[in-house]
């Protein structure tokens, strides 16, 4: 179960991914603007975004498989989609399709290993987790080759063939049978449940602060080494690059690591690191040293992923741990759609180095508020 789900979140990432580094081919195929680009891939997230609660609560109530399955079999359509129907419509139809099959498949599929691994459910997280720096490496590398030799469309294909080869795997091996029940969800309650203690709040905004942050950085990073650093377009998506090949060894590390000690005071180490060495990348000036800084906050930031899933779920009770998780990570989803906007509108009028300044402030805020409790 953790081989078959982690590589469906690292192809489907894949698949994401895919993407950023095909937009402007995509902007240029259909004739469309990048304001309408934007508005397709916010589409996306907000879809995706909206889907976590009834995901996580569904699966509690039901099972994790009648979500899973299911969740794969949209994500097939939606890339066929991608690859095959033309037009502006086909390619939004695209975005809103794998926007709700990543949100039926990301919380069962977190809690499906979460009910698995009890007492390695940090390292567990971490491997699954990996499967997003997987999706972004390949993706780097398959986008030059279809924009070489194929077209955009072309690598949704591939993706949605391995798709449907992990949803036949996944159908073979799990023992649940899909099982549908009640329709009703019980937002008020699942809220009251998350919100109970200040400990609890405090956890929430620190993890929305955390994913903030991470929206404003991945999505300008390689903009800022071309426009304020002066690297040319395939030294910044290689620098780029870095942030995932660490993310692949930190994710399992750092889960690991919170099996065996304090997930909130590993967590608060990776966010100090990460406030350290973001700063270091702006006041950094060699290329050497910005090299070191990019490795160290990378290392720093990326420590919070499988952290952030597990402390969540370690305070859930266990018939409710799908819908706590799937609200709490519609809170940070919302959160990290912010991010970009932020540092989008502060890079404009004033400068790079104040926007990242602000995500430092967010780090260390979060830090703050989990040693707290």
């Amino acid at each position: 179960m953790l081989l078959v789900v982690s590589l469906g979140w690292a192809i489907l990432q894949t698949g994401r991914f895919l993407l950023s580094p095909l937009l402007p081919a995509i902007i240029s195929s259909l004739d469309i603007t990048e304001a309408t680009a934007g508005l397709a891939l916010a589409a996306f997230q907000g879809v995706y975004a909206v889907t976590q609660y009834p995901g996580g609560e569904y699966s509690d109530n039901w099972n994790r498989t009648t979500l899973i399955l299911p969740g794969l079999a949209v994500l097939v359509v939606g890339f066929l989609l991608f690859g095959l129907a033309g037009g502006l419509l086909g390619f939004l139809a695209g975005t809103v399709v794998v926007g709700l099959g990543k949100g039926l498949f990301a919380i069962p599929s977190r809690a499906l290993i979460s009910d698995l691994f009890t007492a390695r459910r940090g390292r567990a997280l971490g491997v699954y987790a990996a499967g997003t720096d997987v999706g972004g490496l390949l993706a780097s590398g398959i986008a030059v080759l279809a924009l070489t030799y194929a077209t955009w469309r072309t690598p949704f294909l591939p993706v949605a063939a391995a798709l449907a080869t992990v949803t036949a795997l996944y159908a073979l091996w799990t023992r649940e049978t899909v099982s549908v029940g009640s329709t009703s969800l019980d937002a008020a309650g699942t809220v009251r449940r998350l919100v109970a203690s200040s400990r609890q709040r405090e956890t929430l905004l620190a993890f929305a602060l955390f994913y903030f942050m991470v929206g404003g950085f991945i999505n300008f990073f390689p903009t800022y080494l071309a426009q304020a650093r002066g690297f040319s377009d395939g030294l910044a998506s290689a620098t780029f690059a870095i942030v995932f090949v660490v993310g692949l060894t930190i994710k399992p590390l750092a889960g690991g690591l919170g099996d065996r000690y304090s997930r909130r005071h590993i967590a608060v180490a990776g966010l100090l690191l990460g406030a350290v060495s973001l700063t270091g990348i702006v006041l950094a000036q060699s290329r050497l040293l910005l090299y070191v800084a990019v490795f160290a906050t990378a290392a720093g930031y990326k420590t919070g992923f499988p952290l952030a899933d597990a402390i969540i779920m370690d305070e859930a009770p266990a018939d409710g741990m799908g819908a706590d998780l799937g609200a709490a990570r519609a809170l940070f989803l919302g959160a990290n759609a912010l991010g970009p906007a932020y540092v989008g509108v502060v890079a404009t009028y004033a400068d790079y180095a104040v926007a990242f300044g602000g995500l430092v402030g967010c780090l260390l805020v979060a830090a703050a508020l989990l040693l707290r409790g």
